[in-house]
């Protein structure tokens, strides 16, 4: 639980500064990390794409949040 809590606030302070520059806080890129988790595996997963390791889920964490980010930034404007 620990090491998922600490994956989805790196996860989300990587694709929060690949998205806009600079990390959001620690709580929302935790937000950010894990909703990406969710979004990258059920992308992946249409795509039949499986990742495996804690290297591979980052990956995927970090891709779907990098879009979930993206939408959010075209659903504002």
């Amino acid at each position: 639980m620990i090491s998922g809590i600490i994956s989805g606030i790196i996860a989300g302070y990587i694709a929060s500064r690949i998205q806009k520059g600079e990390g959001s806080g620690c709580l929302v890129n935790l937000f950010i990390g894990v909703a990406g988790g969710i979004v990258g595996s059920w992308l992946f997963g249409l795509l039949g794409i499986a990742a495996y390791g804690w290297i591979g889920e980052m990956i995927v964490s970090v891709i779907g949040a990098v879009i979930l980010l993206w939408l959010f930034a075209k659903l504002r404007s």
